[in-house]
């Protein structure tokens, strides 16, 4: 027994199935990394919407409008970890012409597409939130164009989230037993 088990009062730690996975997406005890999975950047997206929403609501006559250059922005980000995406498969893959990946690097980069992921959900929570308030008002036209920039971001921050699990995708390391199939990072 640990002396930090000791200190907080727990006995060995317990086995069986379903431990040592750590956190969804998160380190197993081998200090295997995990894919995001779907549940927590759906938990996200869904509690920016519902966080959103009212915010939006009470403070809207108060927001400046909305910034057109989010959309731009979330898409060339998307279209950064698409390439490096690409690229890291290519070199964890080892294809022809490609200098191997270094583990560090690989490791920042799912890290990077992790955040991404989190960060893409957190987007397209708050504009979907922001999305909803406005579709009662689009008869006058702030609130109509608002309305569009938030779909629209709300789109690109779906495009972040799809380059982000591609991104993590292609940091996987191929297991050694198996020919082509993907192992976890």
């Amino acid at each position: 027994m640990s002396h930090d088990d000791r200190e907080w009062g727990r006995d060995e730690p317990e086995s069986g199935p379903g431990r040592g996975r750590g956190r969804p997406g998160g380190p197993d005890d081998e200090g295997r990394m995990h894919p995001i999975g779907w549940k927590v950047p759906i938990a996200v997206a869904v509690a920016s919407a519902l966080v959103a929403y009212p915010l939006v609501a009470a403070f809207y006559s108060a927001l400046p409008p909305v910034p057109w250059t989010a959309v731009p922005t979330l898409l060339l980000l998307a279209v950064g970890e698409a390439i490096t995406g690409h690229h890291t498969r290519r070199r964890i893959r080892r294809a022809p012409g490609t200098e191997p990946i270094e583990p560090l690097s690989a490791a920042r980069l799912v890290a990077l597409a992790k955040a991404s992921a989190l960060f893409a959900s957190l987007a397209v929570g708050v504009f979907a939130g922001m999305a909803m308030y406005l579709a009662g008002r689009l008869q006058t036209p702030l609130p109509r164009e608002d309305f569009f920039t938030s779909l629209g971001t709300m789109a690109a921050g779906m495009v972040l989230f799809g380059a982000a699990v591609f991104l993590e995708w292609a940091c996987r390391v191929p297991d050694d037993d198996s020919e082509g199939e993907p192992g976890t990072a």
